[in-house]
């Protein structure tokens, strides 16, 4: 695919993420306490929490709805972008207070925290190395999973506390669980003209404009596993931005998806039942 013919810019970003959640205010109040976040948008049935008034997670009031099985395809984790290490430093010293168990994953791209919220949904915080610290050959972007040298990281923070999500932070990519990680990488990268940038074994990384990665992919849990056939709490859906919807639009009709369009976005679901949403991006 020629970047003249793709669908979709380099400067296309992942927006907010939508959870159904069996208890709303407890997650609400954990994501609040945990990232800083504020709310944006707020009823008894919904929440919209962002920072410096950039949305980046909803959350829906599903409390009928069971718990996801771990083999159900879905949400794998969320991950929130901090702009710089300071941040992440800050932010760690905070959540180790908060007494909650963490993982790392030092992505060599990047240093990552895990996690996981009250409702079993994924949570990553992560800071990247700059661009010109990654390794490509062939078109792939070196990664591995190593521990992050954690004093490393707080000391980065110089002591300084952390006072709420920082002015730049976003979500920076999505990871998904899907029945077959190779299957899903070709319908992302025909739907959404993503390139994969990185596979191990079970997973595949795509991005646009040679970001390490907006979507992540894996079958580690979900192997073999279709589209479900009832309704779980977890993941509601994803969302990307881009700046024109005209050209996936085009493309989308093309493949014969069933794609529900409301002018300013365009939304489907993938063979898994993963919902994604493009929406176009505010002046």
């Amino acid at each position: 695919m020629t970047q003249t013919s793709r669908p979709l810019p380099a400067t296309t970003r992942v927006g907010p993420v939508t959870l159904l959640a069996r208890d709303l205010p407890r997650l609400s109040d954990f994501y609040a306490g945990l990232l800083g976040l504020t709310p944006l948008e707020q009823t008894a049935e919904a929440v919209t929490l962002g920072a410096h008034g950039m949305p980046l997670l909803r959350l829906v009031a599903a409390s009928a709805l069971p718990a996801p099985a771990g083999t159900r395809p879905g949400l794998y984790h969320t991950a929130f972008l901090l702009p710089t290490r300071a941040d992440l430093g800050r932010w760690l010293a905070h959540a180790a207070g908060l007494g909650l168990r963490l993982g790392t994953g030092d992505h060599l791209v990047s240093e990552a925290i895990y996690l996981n919220d009250p409702e079993g949904n994924g949570i990553e915080v992560y800071r990247d190395r700059p661009r010109d610290e990654w390794t490509w050959e062939n078109g792939q972007v070196r990664m591995d999973t190593l521990p992050v040298d954690v004093q490393s990281v707080l000391a980065a923070a110089e002591g300084t506390p952390f006072e709420g999500a920082p002015a730049g932070t976003r979500v920076g990519h999505v990871h998904l669980k899907v029945g077959n990680a190779a299957e899903a990488a070709r319908f992302y990268g025909d739907a959404l003209g993503l390139d994969v940038v990185s596979h191990f074994p079970g997973a595949a990384f795509l991005s646009w404009g040679g970001y390490h990665h907006h979507l992540g992919l894996n079958e580690w849990h979900s192997r073999g596993q279709g589209k479900p056939a009832a309704p779980a709490a977890g993941l509601e859906g994803i969302e990307f931005t881009a700046p024109d919807l005209a050209p996936l639009r085009s493309h989308l009709a093309a493949r014969g998806l069933h794609v529900q369009d409301s002018g300013d976005t365009l939304s489907f679901e993938d063979p898994w039942g993963n919902r994604v949403t493009v929406r176009a991006a505010r002046a």
